[in-house]
């Protein structure tokens, strides 16, 4: 028998095929969660786009079935059918081969979001089974695989059809993917993006099981995406668009100012979003810094050796899109993923369309350059206002000095140094608090009781943050800056957690404190850094000893084998558990549940967040009516 530690050449394994896809997938579609099962979708999607962004097909149906799998349908040119080079079939190549596919020849695709060619494959080796039926040549082409990739029916003709197209069904593997199921809300929303890029092109999304459809269609393009973003907010611009080809990179961007303090870039390569952005994203607010500064300095509007706007400031209230198509043998991503485009000549290009085309535009509009200029120059003034009153505070000549003394009472920090491993609190209320103060790690645990629900921030400036006890407090304690000058590597904390109690005060906490982050520290939560407690509903004391019961439903599983006497104990409040309860269930690494905060998608959480926290009740009525289970209600009363 031979040795576990041995290693040796028996030790190098070899996987064919697309067995490292099951063995690794995480590596190929970033996760097995519900995050990643529907990459799958979007791998087999982006096919699709492929065509028509290169002039093949108006058309793709997207259609959810009972049994869990889910079909992709266009109307392009149809996958090839002939016999491949290897041999095989070329459906059979382009769907079990890595790496196989026909974007890596000019001649098959102008541009394409598909660079690795491995996304059909990768959906194929993460599927119970996969059915592909292609038009093309007049005839109709199917091709099935079953157990990760393997052939189950060679490619053989079944019909007759003068229409072009591809259609892919599959179900993914539930031994990878457990307890996983495809959203119709997450397919819409995407699907509700891509039609924005896609001018003139219908997308149509069909739930079978809930009998739901959408269907998606816009003539003007990104335009219409910029007026999306901005419903319900004060316009102080028309929208901005232009496009132009420069250096074969094909740049589209609209963007729109509104009398908001927050700014919303969305920028995508080839139909697909690059989330974390890169150097076309640069390259565009380059180009509109120093176009608003060139224009400010010509007419005078800004004067003196400092009188420069930042980045920030001319950002400030800002929504755009940035659309931009690149030829393959220019095309750099960073990471299997597509998050982050590497391509260096789209900076210099995109602010080169960017400064040309905004600089025009200010010239030919006076009337709305002045209006964003000078709310520009507000942010500048109430950014550097800030800074100043942070400044004297951490040097202790603040006029309210002994208020910010009191202040500092209240957090209790952390003695370790080393920021990453150290995690902040947000307690609710002073009486839970104390009991996390007394029963904590010190070295590495911060506590700040907050007092009461803190301010919306959904309308709220950095000055009427620094004029709020609590949230300035708060922004002392992590000690990164605030706004356009946050920063998260400065963070005091490598967790920020909120710990409220479990009923709606404390959920509506919660949003309150999320909101807070995402306009004035959002850093914080695309770094993964945000964190939600989540104690315990239920103590249930047995002959045994006491266990912690987190769910309803994980309460009902557990009722049914107790036997014998016991008592079950709600907890109502976080207040209702002594320090040792509170640190063992809900702040203890070993025994706790944590829920980070993720932002999967900006432009979905800055419509959300408007809605729900903004002024205008009617659509915030319209969400709730169609979006919350009011059956829920009673549990909160208990």
């Amino acid at each position: 028998m031979a040795n576990k530690n041995t290693y040796d050449e028996h030790s190098i394994k070899i996987l064919e095929g697309l067995e490292a896809v099951r063995k690794r997938p995480g590596m190929y579609i970033g996760s097995t969660d519900k995050r990643g099962m529907h990459h799958l979708v979007w791998e087999i999607v982006d096919n699709s786009i492929d065509e028509i962004i290169n002039g093949y097909g108006d058309h793709i149906k997207i259609l959810l079935h009972k049994d869990g799998s889910i079909t992709v349908a266009d109307n392009g040119r149809g996958v090839p059918i002939g016999m491949h080079e290897s041999g095989k079939s070329t459906p059979e190549v382009i769907y079990t081969v890595l790496h196989a596919g026909g974007k890596f020849e000019n001649a098959g695709y102008k541009v394409s979001g598909g660079l690795h060619g491995v996304g059909g494959s990768v959906v194929n080796a993460l599927s119970s089974f996969m059915e592909v039926t292609i038009y093309r040549e007049g005839k109709i082409s199917q091709i099935k695989f079953k157990d990760g990739g393997k052939v189950e029916s060679p490619l053989k003709t079944i019909g007759e059809s003068k229409k072009t197209g591809t259609i892919v069904t599959f179900l993914p593997d539930k031994e990878i993917f457990k307890n996983c199921n495809f959203s119709f809300t997450t397919i819409c929303e995407r699907m509700q993006e891509s039609a924005f890029l896609l001018s003139n092109v219908t997308i149509e999304v069909i739930d079978e099981e809930d009998n739901l459809s959408a269907k998606y269609h816009y003539e003007n393009g990104i335009i219409s995406f910029v007026e999306y973003m901005n419903e319900g907010k004060n316009a102080i611009s028309k929208v901005i668009h232009f496009d132009q080809t420069k250096n074969s990179i094909e740049v589209d961007i609209a963007m729109q100012y509104t009398d908001s303090y927050n700014e919303q870039i969305l920028s995508f390569v080839n139909n697909v979003k690059t989330s974390d952005g890169g150097t076309h994203e640069v390259g565009f607010k380059t180009g509109i810094t120093k176009a608003f500064n060139d224009y400010a300095k010509t007419n005078s509007l800004l004067k003196g050796k400092d009188a420069s706007l930042d980045g920030g400031d001319v950002r400030e209230g800002l929504s755009a899109i940035i659309s931009v198509k690149i030829p393959e043998e220019l095309l750099q991503f960073e990471g299997q993923t597509k998050g982050k485009l590497g391509t260096p000549e789209a900076r210099s290009v995109v602010e080169s369309v960017t400064y040309e085309n905004l600089k025009f535009f200010l010239e030919e509009n006076k009337e709305t350059a002045l209006s964003i200029l000078e709310k520009a120059v507000k942010s500048k003034q109430a950014r550097e206002a800030a800074r100043k009153a942070r400044e004297q505070v951490r040097k202790g000549g603040s006029k309210n000095a002994s208020k910010e003394r009191i202040l500092a009472e209240k957090l209790a920090k952390a003695t370790g140094k080393d920021y990453a491993k150290n995690e902040l609190f947000l307690v609710e209320g002073d009486s839970a608090g104390g009991s996390a103060k007394s029963h904590r790690n010190r070295e590495t645990q911060a506590i700040l009781p907050l007092r009461g629900k803190v301010l919306n921030c959904e309308k709220a400036s950095a000055k009427d943050i620094e004029a709020n006890a609590e949230l300035r407090q708060l922004e002392y304690a992590i000690g990164a800056g605030l706004g356009a000058d946050f920063d998260y590597r400065e963070s005091n904390y490598g967790k920020v957690i909120i710990m409220t109690d479990a009923d709606v005060d404390g959920s509506h906490i919660q949003i309150l404190l999320i909101t807070f982050f995402y306009r004035f520290m959002r850093p914080l939560i695309e770094q993964g850094m945000l964190y939600i407690a989540t104690p315990p509903l239920y103590s249930i004391e047995t002959s045994k000893g006491k266990e912690y019961i987190a769910t309803d439903e994980e309460l009902e599983e557990r009722k049914k084998t107790l036997k014998g006497n016991y008592k079950i104990q709600r907890f109502k409040g976080l207040g209702e558990m002594d320090a040792d309860e509170l640190y063992e269930t809900t702040m203890d690494p070993a025994n706790r549940r944590l829920l980070r905060v993720n932002l999967t998608d900006a432009a979905i959480a800055e419509k959300r967040i408007h809605v729900l926290m903004g002024d205008e009740v009617a659509p915030r009525k319209e969400w709730i009516n169609e979006n919350v289970d009011f059956t829920l209600e009673d549990d909160f009363r208990k």
